[in-house]
């Protein structure tokens, strides 16, 4: 049983409209639901009623919801004291698929440099959890894909990636130096579960979707289904696969962000975030290094 989907439910207890409890978690209502009926078959009881026109507590959910409800304010007491404890920095990192990709190594070097005792944490994210993981406090910084929807956290861009299609390798459009929209206009593709402006970044999904929720597992859904897919330049190295071949596609390029909460005043997620933007300055004054190395 996961904070989120305890959240999760007390909101739509308060709510008791699927719509509307989605919107406040900036999720659409598809995996909302789903993230309920997991948790009342691990719970092995319904929380909810559901009819067309209505949505009410059962009996079981009346008396299980204002027990979590007390829970989850004692974790979060819990959580603010934590974050009041700096004897060991430690610092829950959320990384959604290649995350920085060639900017890790950088933005380690600063924060070993600057704030050698801060330790790094790693949470694996998907596009569902992305920005929800951030608001839960489930992580205290999250490396993610900003496709819009999270006004009410910090999100700063770190960088824009080349869009890439990602196609099967017996297909014909693999041989392809560049693809436009047009080119794959009718192929079948998988569907990008996540925030809802993941679909205006991957294009609206043909009839019987192929559903995926990391970009970890893109290309393995390519090379199973046949279907097209949608990624970033770095996947080409981070997510290699002898299956699919990665095109450059036309249209929005994917953006990495940071993003934190707006309240978080921590030293150790404002050293990450002035070490994640700092990278790119770091790697080319390495790289600069090198070379008058090399001349010398």
């Amino acid at each position: 049983m996961d904070v989120r989907s305890l959240r999760y439910a007390l909101t739509l207890a308060e709510e008791l409209h699927f719509g509307r409890a989605a919107r406040a978690h900036y999720i659409a209502a598809q995996p909302f639901g789903r993230r309920i009926q997991e948790l009342e078959r691990e719970l092995g009881v319904k929380l909810f009623e559901r009819t067309s026109r209505r949505v009410a507590l059962t009996p079981a959910g009346e008396r299980f919801l204002p027990r979590a409800r007390r829970v989850l304010a004692e974790m979060d007491e819990l959580m603010r004291t934590a974050e009041g404890d700096h004897a060991e920095p430690v610092l829950r990192v959320g990384v959604l698929g290649f995350g920085l990709a060639d900017r890790w190594a950088a933005t380690r070097t600063l924060l070993a440099t600057h704030h050698p005792e801060l330790e790094l944490s790693y949470r694996e994210l998907d596009w569902v959890t992305q920005y929800d993981a951030v608001r839960t406090g489930e992580v205290d910084v999250a490396v993610l894909h900003d496709v819009g929807g999270a006004d009410d956290l910090l999100v700063e861009p770190v960088m824009n990636t080349a869009r890439c299609a990602v196609v099967p390798a017996e297909s014909e459009l693999a041989g392809a130096g560049r693809l436009s929209a047009a080119d794959i206009a009718d192929v079948p593709r998988v569907k990008l579960v996540g925030q809802p402006g993941l679909a205006d970044w991957g294009g609206a999904p043909t009839r019987r979707d192929v559903e995926v929720r990391s970009p970890a597992h893109v290309a393995t859904a390519v090379a199973t289904t046949g279907r097209i897919g949608f990624h970033g330049e770095p996947a080409t190295r981070f997510f290699p696969h002898p299956g699919v071949r990665y095109l450059p596609l036309e249209g929005p390029d994917p953006v990495v962000a940071i993003a934190s909460r707006r309240n978080d005043r921590r030293d150790t997620v404002a050293a990450f975030r002035r070490a994640t933007l700092a990278s790119p300055a770091a790697d080319s004054l390495a790289a600069a290094q090198a070379e008058d190395a090399v001349e010398s």
